[in-house]
């Protein structure tokens, strides 16, 4: 069962034409027909776990978006990055190249992430 369809509305960044993404299931905070942000194709983002684009947050290329991952604000996500597991982005942060974002790791204000990078924070127990 799909969690979102990608809507009509588009815009081209860096010459990848991206489309917003809607709800058709209700998971996490996540409720029917909520707007999320925008992907070039599905292959961006996940449509098992509670994954999500919120607001102008863009996801491209081969970047992935999966498990229970958030993404907000104007995050870009591209090249062949991933953000899984409990992870987020907020702010103006960028992640590309190879880099992976995971665990409960959260990137804020305008950082950079790129090249062959694992972040990586657990749960304190």
């Amino acid at each position: 069962m799909k969690k979102y369809i990608l809507t009509n509305n588009t815009r081209v960044v860096e010459g990848h034409t991206l489309y917003q993404i809607k709800a058709v299931s209700a998971f996490g905070d996540v409720a029917i027909g909520d707007l999320g942000g925008w992907i070039e194709s599905e292959k961006n983002l996940s449509q098992e776990g509670n994954a999500w684009i919120y607001d102008d947050a863009k996801v491209f290329n081969n970047a992935r978006i999966f498990g229970n991952a958030k993404i907000y604000d104007n995050a870009l996500i591209f090249g062949n990055a991933g953000v899984y597991d409990n992870a987020e982005v907020h702010d103006y942060v960028w992640v590309f190249g190879t880099a992976q974002i995971c665990g409960t790791a959260q990137i804020l204000s305008n950082a950079q992430i790129s090249g062959d990078i694992l972040i990586w924070r657990l749960n304190e127990m």
